[in-house]
């Protein structure tokens, strides 16, 4: 069956980049999610963080794998931060669908606190996803399209198994 996560974790553009390579994973877009202001731009979106939307086949990969990946691949400790870029668009956020998208989040960053796989403790927020609005098609698949562009995300613990 196919499903959707959305996740937000600094600059949406190395997250795409890393989601897409993931087995299970079908399809990946960048946006805006999580704030005042409908049909936002880059230059127009208070509130909102830059987020990215995975379709993916829970028959080959989980919504718990996932979220695992997620939190490999960004610092989840940092508020409103990620690498150079600074501000409420790049803070740590997951937007649950459901109640049980919900639990099992929050599940989730109660294990990766108390794995001690980070210093600090996580401070990604749980946010209730309304609307998903596409970014703009120079933000598509941009380090795809732009080989050797600004990146922060970077796969950590890679052997790790949360």
């Amino acid at each position: 069956m196919i499903k959707k996560i959305v996740l937000a974790g600094g600059c949406f553009w190395g997250m795409q980049d890393l989601f897409r390579k993931k087995d299970g994973v079908l399809q990946t877009r960048v946006g805006y999610t999580g704030g005042k202001n409908s049909d936002p731009t880059y230059e127009n979106h208070p509130g909102h963080a830059e987020a990215v939307e995975v379709d993916y086949d829970d028959r080959v990969t989980s919504y718990k794998e996932l979220l695992d990946f997620f939190f490999r691949i960004h610092d989840p400790t940092t508020l409103n931060r990620q690498g150079n870029d600074i501000g409420s668009s790049y803070r740590s956020a997951i937007f649950y669908g459901n109640e049980e998208e919900r639990k099992q989040a929050e599940d989730f960053i109660k294990i990766v606190n108390d794995s001690g796989r980070w210093q600090n403790p996580v401070v990604t927020t749980l946010e209730p996803l309304n609307v998903f609005y596409r970014a703009e098609k120079y933000h598509q698949d941009y380090l795809k399209n732009n080989p050797g562009g600004y990146t922060c995300h970077k796969i950590r613990f890679p052997g790790y198994k949360g």
